[in-house]
Parts: structure tokens; sequence; C-alpha cells
């Protein structure tokens, strides 16, 4: 009631978890409507699994973590869970009934209804429906996916540990078979929310670059569709706060082992 972002000002990556949920409640009220139990279930396995845990959460714990109380890029998140986890609590309602009261009594903030089955069934807003955001999405998250496979086998061959010790070079061919992705890129990078909307924080990777010369001591390379990415140790030390690796570790007085984001939101 406080702090809520309204959608309109919410990031790309917000508005496309919104859309998700959306999504998901359409699937889900047309299984019930068919008496189809077993395609709700797993329609909602599959949401929690991959769309809010391998995706959103997973690039969300910098911004929930790491940010200050009042940021902007840690309110927008909070806006988003607040939204998809009373919907989730409808959602399972009818068959995981205590479960779903579980999560409504235990919501860490007030909410109109005393009971989840007084909220009625779930609904998402129109403007929350945006499935053009799906295609360029689609196209990072299989970027991702290509990075994570040199982090692993990077982490396999002992050259790295978490992938915030990695950064990235990205080399895009100049023919048509990159042009999905350069959209997509370009989508990311034309974001009003750049702390949020950040390639690097999607891809969890302490640096990235698109083109130039190739990173020194490049410890994975691969090649798919166009695409080239190099993989190295990134520069600078690792900040004990936030574990990105930064170039200004020591540089400041009050917190040695602190990068300058983390020593802003301290002092701030």
């Amino acid at each position: 009631s406080q702090h809520a972002v309204p959608y309109a000002e919410l990031p790309l990556l917000d508005q496309w978890m919104l859309q998700r949920t959306a999504a998901l409640i359409d699937s889900v009220s047309a299984d019930f409507e068919r008496f189809e139990f077993y395609r709700f279930f797993q329609a909602l396995q599959n949401f929690c699994v991959v769309d809010l845990s391998n995706v959103y959460l997973d690039i969300a714990k910098d911004r929930l973590y790491v940010s200050g109380a009042q940021e902007f890029r840690r309110r927008s998140c909070q806006t988003v869970l607040a939204l998809v986890v009373e919907r989730l609590a409808g959602l399972i309602a009818p068959v995981l009934c205590h479960m779903a009261e579980d999560i409504w009594q235990n919501l860490p903030y007030p909410v109109a209804e005393e009971s989840v089955f007084e909220r009625g069934w779930p609904t998402a807003p129109a403007e929350w429906r945006q499935p053009q955001l799906e295609a360029p999405i689609t196209q990072i998250l299989e970027l991702r996916a290509l990075v994570n496979r040199q982090l692993e086998s990077c982490r396999k061959d002992g050259g790295l540990g978490a992938s915030l010790e990695a950064q990235v070079q990205l080399e895009l061919a100049a023919d048509g078979s990159t042009a999905p992705l350069r959209e997509a890129l370009a989508q990311l990078e034309a974001s009003a929310h750049p702390r949020v909307d950040n390639l690097a924080d999607w891809l969890l990777v302490s640096a990235l670059r698109i083109g130039g010369a190739p990173p020194e001591d490049v410890l994975a390379e691969a090649s798919q569709g166009g695409l080239t990415l190099r993989v190295a140790r990134a520069a600078g030390e690792k900040c004990e706060r936030c574990w990105h690796f930064e170039s200004d570790i020591g540089q400041h007085l009050q917190h040695p082992t602190l990068c300058g984001r983390c020593v802003t939101v301290l002092e701030g």
C-alpha cells in the first residue's frame, strides 16, 4: 500500500514475469474448467521451477539482498513477488487448500480478505498481458543457457567457481543469423531501468562486453547460430558483500573489502 511500484514503471524483467503469471492463470483456469487436474499441476510446477525459480528469482537475488531497502530495483521486485504469491495461493487453493491458507495467513503485509477463500479466483489485469515480450526474452534466456553451459564446463575444469567470478564477451555475426538476438539486446539496452534490465546481471556474471577484442586468458569459447561467446576470469577482486568482482575494492577507506555500490548502500 505504501511502496508498490505502478505497472507502467516496472522494468522489462518484471513485466515479463507478470506476463508469464497471466499466462499461467489462463492455463490453470482452462484446466480446471475441463477437469484436467493433472495439467493444472504440470503448468504450476513448470511455472514455479522454470519461470519463477530458475529465471526470475535467480536474477532477483541481487536486487533483494544487495540493494538498499528503499531502492527502486528492490521495491519493484517486491511488488512483483507480492502480486505473484497472492495469485499462486489462489490457484492452488482448490487442491492444496491448507497450504494456500497458510500462505495467506503469513503474507508479510495486510490484505483486505481474512482468508484466501474470500479473495475469489485469481485474475490478471489486461496490462499484464504483453505476449510481445515473449520472443525477445526467450532469445536472451537461450543466450543465458548457452553461457551457463560454458560456465559449468569452466567449473568442472577448475577454472571458475561461482558464476560471478566470470566475465563474458559476445560477438554477433554481421549477417542476419543473429537478427532476433540483436533485436532482443537492443530492447534490453533501451530499457528505462538499466540497473535492472542489465544483461550482465541477467547472466549472473560480473562483467559483459559485446564486440571488441577477446579477453585475455579465455577459459571457454562456444559458437552457435552466428554468436560466439568467450568466458574469462573477471578483473578485480571479490566484494565480500555482493560477491561481484570489481576493480575498486580497497579504495574505500571505511569499507576496504567492499565495492562502491555496496559502500553507497551502507552509507546511504
